[in-house]
């Protein structure tokens, strides 16, 4: 499409412009040219030359100037006008300039990817949603995931290109960036998909991603979407995921939304509602009463499912000083945790309590 996007332009710029003005494709053969009889032709060392200077400059050679349309890292065409004097430099720059706009307004208007994008960053009206996928012919009831990868640390340049290598199937799978340190993966999943399926999806990006560009990732990953229009609440939900994930999934780096459990509704709540509800659980300073060997004790007999021998037998303490430790917490805060309704209560008020923290509120 990009050819004949191009072809028209040229083509109305050859009687204005006494030259030769054209375009290269990245594997070096004109696709466009006021010269039709050139179309088609290799141009492959006048587009090896592009490596040996800046992405930003025009170059001569063979009685051409060169210059590549748009910017970035890869610059998928290039502009040629014959000779390679000062008009020649001046008019490739104005062709390169040309050309780019409206390449960006025709990807704007008619790519996927970019439909895609304006939905999840809630750019499109809801209503213009159907009529916009309508245009595209694209399928607006296919079951969809959102994979939001976010970059840790300061990153020279977000490996953009090899993620879309990875993700290969243009009309099944987006590559979208979102921010100087985050990108998008918007893929068509079968119905059925489960959570450990697209958690290996994920996994397998933030392996590669470690291997060859050795930076760290946290994705987080939406629930399975049935409609279009339901990708920017599932874009939502993978942001939640990490945020959430932040304050009580520290030790993970892949984090679904539908397994954050009871940590995405305390995220929710205001603030001021936590404090009343740790107010109500606690007497005031029972909490900071606690020792470290005491709140270990605590995490031990959660993950034992409130097993007094099996959390005794995994700390490498007598059962009667387990009995001694969970006796003493119950003097201090009022809660049993060997009875189900309180070791519920105290799980929850420490997850708020982390949650408050993070927020710089102390209880």
């Amino acid at each position: 499409m990009s050819n004949r996007l191009f072809q028209g332009v040229i083509h109305q710029m050859k009687d204005t412009v006494d030259r030769v003005i054209g375009v290269i494709d990245e594997n070096g053969i004109i696709i466009s040219c006021s010269e039709l009889v050139r179309i088609g032709e290799s141009r492959a060392a006048a587009r090896d030359s592009m490596i040996y200077v800046s992405s930003l400059e025009s170059y001569c050679k063979g009685g051409y100037t060169y210059r590549p349309i748009g910017y970035g890292v890869k610059n998928e065409y290039l502009v040629f006008v014959e000779g390679e004097d000062k008009m020649a430099d001046v008019l490739s720059k104005m062709l390169a300039v040309s050309l780019s706009n409206i390449k960006n307004l025709y990807d704007e208007k008619y790519d996927k990817r970019s439909f895609i994008k304006n939905i999840i960053l809630d750019n499109i009206l809801p209503s213009d949603i159907y009529i916009k996928a309508k245009e595209l012919h694209f399928n607006t009831d296919e079951h969809r995931v959102v994979f939001l990868i976010k970059f840790l640390g300061k990153a020279d340049m977000l490996p953009f290109e090899m993620l879309q290598n990875m993700f290969p199937d243009k009309a099944h799978e987006y590559i979208i960036s979102v921010g100087e340190r985050d990108i998008v993966l918007v893929k068509d999943v079968k119905p059925g998909t489960e959570s450990r399926d697209m958690e290996k999806i994920a996994q397998k990006i933030a392996d590669t991603l470690n291997t060859e560009f050795y930076t760290k990732v946290t994705i987080g990953i939406s629930t399975i979407v049935e409609t279009i229009k339901d990708l920017a609440g599932a874009y939502k939900e993978a942001q939640v995921a990490i945020e959430v994930g932040k304050v009580f999934e520290t030790e993970k780096n892949i984090i679904g939304y539908e397994n954050l459990g009871i940590g995405r509704l305390i995220y929710q709540l205001p603030t001021t509602l936590c404090e009343m509800f740790l107010q109500e659980v606690f007497k005031k300073g029972s909490l900071e009463s606690l020792d470290q060997e005491t709140l270990m004790t605590i995490q031990c007999f959660f993950e034992n499912n409130l097993n007094v021998s099996e959390t005794s037998r995994k700390l490498f303490v007598h059962r009667n000083t387990l009995v001694y430790r969970l006796e003493k917490i119950r003097k201090l805060t009022g809660l049993d945790l060997r009875e189900l309704e309180h070791a519920i209560t105290f799980k929850v008020a420490l997850m708020v309590k982390k949650y408050m923290s993070t927020k710089g509120l102390k209880f």
